[in-house]
């Protein structure tokens, strides 16, 4: 018995249509040119910086994300001259941020142990 070829509707409904309807995620080498642009580094303090170098390549920032800001305690790697942050680190809310700093005395209490 011959098959019978089933012919298919196009739909023009776009609710279908996948990924094609979203917005494309913005690209890492826009990211990496707003993140590099705060590259203050004056040891901390109040004048302004936003970067506190801990030791080394181990760095602690405030960035903005999705309109929040964050303390970022962060290793960060170098590649082509440029420091740029890796996958190891923390970002705390500044509520987390503020709650840590409440605790420090306990925790230093407890590690001195």
């Amino acid at each position: 018995m011959p098959k019978i070829k089933k012919s298919r509707k196009s739909t023009t409904s776009d609710s279908d249509s996948g990924p094609e309807d979203r917005n494309p995620p913005p690209s890492k080498k826009a990211k990496e040119v707003t993140t590099s642009s705060a590259k203050k580094d004056t040891g901390g303090g109040g004048d302004g910086s936003t970067t506190w170098t801990l030791e080394k390549l181990r760095q602690v920032r405030i960035n903005e994300f999705r309109g929040r800001k964050m303390v970022d305690i962060r290793e960060h790697y170098e590649k082509n001259g440029e420091i740029l942050p890796g996958k190891k680190g923390i970002s705390l809310s500044i509520q987390q941020w503020k709650k840590l700093l409440e605790l420090a005395d306990e925790i230093t209490q407890a590690v001195e142990k």
